[in-house]
């Protein structure tokens, strides 16, 4: 027996149409008008969409970071995923200076085996540029499914690599099949900003913003692009949080240059404003790039329409407010960055893009869950409803009208950047790989359920 989901509207990157899904095992068997039910179970899908489960390119689970570790791990991070209907994460495995590549895989393989409840896969950091490093990328592309590797520019002294590391592995991944990552902020002026403001005594948590100007991303990001164009290079640039980093990526692909963008739903929702709320709340937003200017998000919005920015992830990076983002009480550098978003990510998506009439519901599914799958060798495995794919379906409800708020949602953290907003659409049912994982506002998964998934070598694809 298997499951028929019947009467909605199936909605994929390309295509719209009314049609039954059939799920058989772990896959879609079948779709098609008027599919006997005979034998299946059936799932009410009228009046709703059916989309290819959400793929969120970019979390942060059960990772050290500012003396602490994020609130959420595999278990409680993927659940929150199932009930906004992502379906598949990409985590980053962190790499330490001096040890190897695989071990920081395999360290992520044992935080996550038993624990997620949907499928995941991991892209790696890149910690030095030392010989032993750059020869493993090649065995973790081929041996060990990961076709993308990270970068950072900021945090210095904790990730930054400088620009010969970041250069020779652009170099390494173009001939090895893999696609570089670059956190885009210059470290070394935001160190030199930082140091002077807190000799000042500014320690508010705005101070973080005020410390890394809009300038340092968008000469990071351009920058990088030009490292890129040097390797000869594919290049995906990480949480875009302003007009100026957008622009810098869209003159490099009217170069044609094979560089790929990714914004996330705080960078569309909240701005600088909400740093000097009272009673240390601003610390909720202490991110990084930070949260930018209101006006930002119109720009960010239109390069989404555009495919200008092609991807949209979470960089879901949890922390308490309390016990936690209160380490920086009197100090902002102190406060652990990241925000809790693996949950909302579509539903902001869905509704400042959609239901802001800025793009349809095609866009929604190829930032949300196509591109990704596409760019990080998941698909057509991912992010598509089609015969043969995995059963990764949402049947998503437009009508639907909720609050996001910290005591609904199903993260372990006791905060949320978006709390108070009214979105309009969300999932009646999540299914992955032909499992349920959510029924309405209840989570009917399994912890462990989820799967680890190899990631194709990474080709330059037309997004």
């Amino acid at each position: 027996m298997g499951t028929l989901i019947k009467g909605g509207t199936v909605v994929t990157a390309v295509d719209t149409y009314c049609a039954d899904v059939l799920v058989e095992g772990e896959s879609i068997s079948a779709i098609g008008r008027s599919l006997p039910a005979e034998r299946h179970a059936i799932v009410d899908a009228s009046d709703a969409y059916v989309f290819p489960g959400g793929i969120d390119p970019h979390t942060h689970l059960d990772m050290p970071f500012g003396g602490t570790v994020t609130a959420d791990d595999f278990e409680t991070g993927t659940r929150g995923a199932a009930m906004g209907g992502t379906t598949t994460i990409v985590d980053f495995a962190l790499h330490t200076r001096g040890k190897s590549l695989l071990e920081a895989v395999e360290t992520w393989h044992e935080k996550a085996s038993g624990k997620a409840c949907i499928d995941y896969a991991f892209h790696l950091t890149i910690a030095d540029g030392r010989d032993e490093t750059m020869a493993e990328i090649p065995k973790m592309i081929d041996e060990q499914g990961v076709n993308s590797f990270k970068v950072f520019m900021a945090y210095k002294h904790v990730l930054y690599v400088d620009d010969e590391t970041i250069f020779k592995t652009l170099q390494r991944c173009r001939d090895a099949g893999g696609l570089v990552q670059v956190h885009a902020e210059n470290g070394d002026v935001i160190e030199v900003i930082t140091k002077q403001a807190l000799a000042q005594g500014k320690t508010e948590p705005k101070w973080h913003a005020l410390t890394r100007p809009v300038e340092c991303e968008g000469e990071a990001t351009h920058r990088a692009i030009r490292l890129a164009e040097i390797a000869g290079a594919p290049l995906y640039v990480v949480h875009v949080s302003s007009a100026m980093a957008a622009d810098a990526i869209s003159d490099g692909r009217k170069r044609g240059l094979p560089i790929y963008g990714e914004t996330c739903p705080q960078y569309l929702v909240c701005d600088f404003s909400d740093y000097e709320r009272p009673n240390f709340e601003g610390a909720k937003y202490v991110l990084s790039p930070p949260i930018r200017e209101k006006w930002n998000q119109s720009v960010l919005l239109h390069k989404l329409k555009n495919m200008e920015l092609q991807s949209f992830g979470s960089d879901h990076c949890s922390f308490n407010l309390c016990g936690q983002k209160d380490l920086g009480k009197s100090d902002f550098s102190k406060i652990p960055n990241g925000a809790p978003t693996i949950e909302d990510r579509l539903a902001i998506l869905y509704e400042v893009g959609v239901n802001g009439g800025v793009f349809g519901l095609n866009a929604f599914v190829a930032l949300g869950s196509t591109n990704p799958a596409k760019l990080f060798g998941l698909f057509p495995r991912k992010g598509t409803i089609a015969v043969g794919s995995d059963a990764d379906v949402v049947v998503w409800d437009p009508a639907v009208r909720r609050t996001i708020s910290a005591k609904a949602h199903h993260m372990n953290v006791d905060n949320n950047v978006f709390e108070g907003m009214t979105v309009k659409g969300r999932p009646r049912y999540v299914f992955s790989r032909g499992r349920m994982v959510a029924d309405g506002d209840a989570f009917v998964g399994s912890k462990g359920a989820g799967k680890h998934m190899k990631s194709a070598r990474f080709y330059p694809v037309q997004l």
